[in-house]
């Protein structure tokens, strides 16, 4: 080891107090779920973490019916002053649990601990804390004299930000005056059932937040529940079409936050340093596994060179390896399906005539990894242009003018985000306007606030989260 290099600093699961099963959380207590358990792995090293409890039909209109008991019977019946003390609590009991819940996202997600720890569970708490103060001001939230809650959500989140997504969904919902079955993706169910016990601490009335585990089955089986007033789902277009198909003409409201192919738009007067931390924290970021990602990289043609050769030397420093080392920059990719599907769609750029540029990198011998991934010439009509990857895979274009940036941003069926770099704030505002994006970043990237809603156009979905917008979704008379 040089003196240059990082000697590892692995974070302890020492204050993990894991069980070794977990079954289903319905109307405040764990129970067996009738489906077929399944483990949760670490994608680091394939190891189980721990075995957890799947839900079929049966399990669902448990839940579902705890969650409409608890909306009748309490929750509807609550002050919203009164609400907003339970999230008030749970932000709270996020904090204190927050090194915990931080090493649970690591070792089940395969993100960096840095990240789970310095974004993550920040953000989960912040989102409880904002939704809090809403809570008894939902008449001054701009959707109409007395609005109402809807009654019972059903929501599905995804597996790049179990915890997040999870804040995402319920802090809205509770905040509205809803009640909740949640279902977490089967990859990375730990957190959320962690969340659970959190609910309990809390003293939250039994069947308001209710957590059902388990594989595509069990999200069907939420999403068709014939008492769900709200479906939320956040994941694939593909899956986001299905649900669309399902919901329509049952009457029930519902919000699709999909994929994405964001374009990151970098002019020849951009802050270079700070563009190429933005680069890199757009696309590296979690490995990739960001549905906002800067997958796309346009970049001015004059300056096209240097930005690739300082890209390339700011990858090589990046370090790949053990999720759980606070120096770790990427870590492990989720799942050996997703793996595949990122070697798979790297593999077809390469024979389209793309060229592609990878660091050294020592991967360990066990666990789902993949190296950050530069390609240059790619043509918009190259499929890693134009497809999600879901991985730490960059396509570099180039354009002349602001409008051919424009043009090559908006040529996708995605709009969920983009970014631009320039000093000049009036180009800035002007490429801005002209792009087909739920969120456009300026001279930055990835940055987050609960106040703050999100959201795409076209394949993308439709609804907002975060903000006083994303409270519609759930109240009676709010944006559908």
């Amino acid at each position: 080891m040089s003196f240059l290099d990082y000697a590892p600093a692995p974070e302890s699961t020492a204050l993990l107090n894991l069980r070794p099963e977990y079954g289903l959380f319905i109307d405040g207590e764990f129970t067996d779920g009738h489906g077929e358990s399944f483990a949760t792995i670490s994608p680091a090293t394939e190891k189980p973490i721990a075995r957890v409890a799947s839900a079929d039909a049966s399990d669902i209109d448990r839940a579902v019916a705890a969650a409409r008991k608890a909306y009748e019977k309490r929750w509807s019946t609550l002050s919203g002053r009164d609400r907003g003390k339970y999230l008030f609590r749970i932000a709270r009991l996020v904090q204190e649990r927050a090194r915990e819940l931080a090493v649970a996202e690591s070792l089940d997600n395969g993100k960096p601990i840095k990240e789970s720890r310095d974004v993550d569970v920040p953000l989960v708490a912040a989102w409880f804390f904002y939704y809090a103060g809403w809570a008894d001001k939902l008449d001054h939230a701009g959707l109409g004299a007395n609005p109402r809650a809807l009654g019972v959500a059903g929501q599905v989140i995804p597996w790049n930000f179990p915890l997040l997504m999870l804040a995402w969904k319920i802090a809205p919902a509770l905040a509205a005056g809803n009640t909740v079955v949640l279902k977490p993706a089967e990859t990375t169910p730990l957190t959320a059932l962690l969340f659970a016990e959190i609910v309990q601490q809390a003293g939250l009335p039994a069947g308001v937040v209710n957590i059902v585990t388990g594989a595509g089955e069990t999200g069907r089986a939420l999403v068709n529940h014939t008492d769900v007033n709200k479906v939320a789902f956040t994941g694939s277009t593909a899956v986001g079409r299905e649900i669309a198909r399902a919901v329509a003409g049952t009457g029930k409201r519902l919000t699709l936050e999909l994929g994405g192919k964001a374009a990151n738009i970098v002019f020849d007067d951009a802050p270079i340093d700070q563009a190429i931390e933005g680069i890199v924290n757009g696309i590296f970021f979690n490995q990739g596994h960001v549905c906002c990602a800067g997958s796309r990289l346009l970049v001015q043609e004059s300056i096209h060179d240097e930005v690739v050769d300082r890209l390339k030397a700011r990858l090589s420093t990046l370090r790949v390896g053990d999720p759980l080392d606070k120096n770790t920059d990427v870590g492990a990719i989720n799942s050996a399906e997703q793996l595949e599907r990122i070697r798979t769609l790297s593999e077809i750029g390469e024979a389209e005539g793309a060229e592609r540029w990878s660091p050294a990198c020592e991967f360990p011998e066990n666990g789902f990894w993949f190296a950050p991934t530069i390609f240059t010439n790619v043509a918009t009509s190259h499929r890693i242009a134009r497809e999600e990857i879901f991985g730490p895979v960059l396509s570099v274009l180039t354009f002349r003018t602001p409008a051919e940036a424009i043009a090559k941003a908006n040529n996708t069926p995605y709009g969920l985000s983009a970014g631009i770099w320039s000093e000049k704030g009036s180009r800035i505002l002007a490429v801005a306007d002209k792009l087909r994006a739920g969120v456009v970043w300026a001279n930055t990237f990835n940055r987050f606030d609960p106040a703050s809603p999100f959201g795409g156009y076209k394949e993308s979905g439709f609804g907002r989260e975060g903000g006083r917008h994303g409270l519609a979704a759930y109240l009676e008379g709010g944006v559908r």
